[in-house]
């Protein structure tokens, strides 16, 4: 664990859901996903506040498709009237897919944020829930340590690194992406495309981690 963020340093690292089961042999894995961890690692030592997700889901999560005998994995439904995809069951909470990828240096991790913990509502983003009814805390948390410039990286680009890349925005942080730290799961062509315009558009910085 490195020494808490200093005054002169208003920057973190967001490291989004670099778990095992979004990486090759993974439940649901993101194409690419595995190529990530190199660029995270580089990244770390680089800052003095290191936040990481965690999908942890309960075994009965409702954004599960096995939970719905009526929904096949991709198809779109309301969740408690909530639009959701039916995904395939992934980082369940204690699993070995919902741990962190092994060769993610973690010793210079300093802060996690579980999210997706509730079976009725899904959580893509590292602040809020999908419905926005429930704050992770991790806000607040930044605010503390000083935190006034977010960068973030992870998987997958057009689902969670968007989500909370847009409520980032929203709650008054700025935020750079780091591109070439991501990978999509791309669901309908163009998906990640759009997803990297739409937080451009929100006032995100794209960059690439040999410009840090």
């Amino acid at each position: 664990m490195k020494s808490d963020t200093t005054k002169k340093d208003h920057r973190a690292l967001l490291l989004v859901d670099l778990q095992n089961d979004f990486v090759q042999g993974g439940a649901l894995e993101v194409p690419g996903g595995l190529e990530v961890i190199e660029v995270a690692n580089t990244l770390i030592p680089k800052f003095s506040w290191v936040v990481a997700t965690q999908d942890w889901h309960p075994a009965d999560h409702q954004s599960f498709a096995s939970q719905h005998a009526e929904l096949a994995i991709g198809d779109q439904f309301l969740l408690d009237g909530i639009p959701q995809i039916a995904w395939p069951d992934h980082c369940i909470e204690h699993s070995r897919g919902a741990e962190f990828v092994a060769s993610l240096n973690q010793d210079q991790i300093d802060h996690v944020v579980r999210k997706g913990t509730h079976r009725l509502i899904d959580s893509y983003s590292a602040f809020y829930d999908n419905g926005h009814q429930h704050s992770t805390g991790l806000a607040d948390d930044l605010r503390r340590h000083g935190i006034e410039h977010v960068f973030a990286m992870g998987l997958a680009t057009d689902y969670c690194v968007r989500a909370t890349v847009l409520d980032a925005i929203s709650k008054g942080f700025r935020v750079t992406l780091v591109v070439d730290g991501c990978r999509g799961v791309e669901m309908q062509p163009g998906d990640i495309e759009r997803a990297l315009e739409e937080m451009r558009d929100a006032g995100a910085e794209l960059i690439r981690s040999d410009e840090l």
